[in-house]
């Protein structure tokens, strides 16, 4: 499961603490409240949120004051002010100092929610964004199969260029890490890195995340901002998942991609976009080309170079590598003891299929170097859904038929249908046993589920809203 977002409010009035605590917890934030700046900045040093609300005019320490406080310590951390109407020069000055957003009162409530939530969202995305001068690099791709040795063979030809690449790959196989990679060791490195996932932003968001927007050109946007192209100035654009991007926002690309000039949303003028595009896909975009999802002429112009990335099944050799690399890097992360693995266990986790390739090895070394009791790892401390099966699978492959068969016959005999008749009443739990053991499988990452189940994303998400199923609101 996700961890819930946690929002700070600070306001002297009661009822608007009271407001926003009721209208965010709806949201599956949880909030806290404090009547002062001071009790707000005391409670950092047991905890910390993800998004600050506050008043500016409240009694001691006023709003600006505690923003100043917070932007030198955590300049990553969205500060939302709240200000009257009248109030300009406050408001001016909180997003001169900082903020992320202003809210005048009095407001609407769903609109202060949609600004948090907004905040929540750059938040997340924020790490992403990192600039060659000021962040750890990832560790360096790891592998000595003779696949991922062609890919590094390309990264070396295509470091020092500036065409546009298209990574291909499942999901977890390390597009982003390449795409890194790329970026490190081309002319641009000293400039900033940017990424944007088109699957983790809203479609009506997409294009102001992209371009840009000017102050007024939709209902909340309250003053101007930059957007990716123009924060990734002079360095990479890295668009994970293009293929989900929205027909219209392909259109506003091809134009950028062609003459290297946009508008913001809202805007008038022509800008310049000086970036390297690196795009990535787990999705054939051939076969969108030909369902008309995806613009032809789009894909000519990312399919200049295109690298694709194997599957963790396809470079079994690697596998050995990988599990002592993550599993020493869980044990620095996490402070726990360093696991070992059993020869017979190591050999096993070789042979496994690793649907969720890369990134679900490495979520077993995190969950492994937690959970085991030892410092060997055995076969008995596996993970339920990747340890021995007991039976084996010729038998159940055999049996559920039968199961079913017999499942059918004694609902006829009885008469016991519904309106819905056999298949309504058959399939609506078939289909949900199918989906919660493959979340089970893939550890609940439902853009691999989907991919094994052999429907996009949002047929599973429209199924899992269909048969009522919990589902988790991160995006994996």
């Amino acid at each position: 499961m996700s961890a819930v977002h946690r929002v700070w409010v600070a306001d002297d009035e009661k009822s608007i603490r009271w407001v926003l605590d009721k209208a965010l917890s709806k949201e599956n934030i949880e909030v806290t409240c404090f009547e002062s700046a001071e009790e707000l900045l005391a409670s950092f040093a047991q905890m910390q949120p993800d998004v600050v609300v506050s008043d500016i005019r409240m009694h001691g320490m006023d709003g600006l004051a505690m923003l100043a406080e917070i932007k030198e310590a955590q300049p990553e951390l969205p500060v939302i002010i709240m200000t009257a109407h009248s109030d300009l020069d406050s408001a001016v000055s909180s997003i001169q100092g900082g903020a992320f957003e202003y809210i005048p009162k009095p407001f609407e409530v769903d609109e202060a929610v949609s600004v948090v939530k907004r905040a929540l969202a750059n938040l997340a995305e924020s790490q992403k964004n990192i600039g060659a001068g000021d962040y750890d690099p990832p560790n360096e791709i790891i592998g000595k199969a003779p696949a991922m040795q062609e890919v590094f063979r390309a990264i070396g030809r295509l470091a020092r260029s500036h065409v546009t690449v298209l990574i291909n790959g499942q999901s977890g196989t390390g597009k982003e890490l390449v795409a890194h990679a790329l970026h490190r060791h081309s002319p641009r490195k000293d400039h900033p890195f940017v990424a944007l996932n088109m699957a983790a932003i809203p479609q009506d968001l997409i294009e102001s995340e992209l371009f840009g927007h000017e102050k007024g050109a939709f209902t909340g946007a309250n003053q101007a901002r930059i957007g990716r192209f123009e924060q990734a100035n002079g360095g990479t654009l890295f668009l994970d998942e293009i293929g989900d991007m929205p027909a219209e926002t392909q259109t506003r690309l091809l134009r950028v991609l062609s003459d290297g000039r946009f508008y913001r949303v809202g805007g008038h003028e022509p800008r310049s976009a000086n970036v390297r595009i690196i795009a990535a896909t787990h999705q054939n975009l051939e076969t969108l080309v030909a369902e008309n999802r995806f613009r032809e002429d789009l894909f000519h112009r990312l399919n200049v170079i295109r690298l694709h990335l194997p599957n963790l099944a396809d470079r079994r050799e690697d596998i050995p590598l990988l599990l002592e690399h993550f599993l020493q890097t869980a044990a620095q992360e996490l402070e726990e003891e360093r696991k070992l693995l059993r020869p017979e266990t190591l050999d096993y986790l070789t042979n496994l299929p690793w649907p969720g390739n890369v990134r679900q090895l490495e979520n077993f070394c995190r969950w492994i170097t937690v959970m085991a009791t030892g410092r060997e790892v055995l076969l008995e401390d596996l993970p339920l859904e990747l340890a021995p099966k007991s039976e084996p699978t010729t038998l159940i492959e055999t049996d559920w038929t039968e199961l079913l068969k017999q499942w059918a016959g004694n609902q006829l005999t009885a008469n016991a249908l519904s309106e819905t008749g056999l298949l309504g009443a058959a399939l609506p739990k078939f289909e949900q046993t199918l989906i919660e053991v493959t979340l089970a499988h893939t550890m609940g990452r439902k853009r691999d589920a989907s991919i094994l189940l052999g429907w996009g994303r949002n047929t599973l998400t429209r199924k899992m809203q269909e048969l009522d199923m919990e589902q988790d609101s991160s995006e994996d």
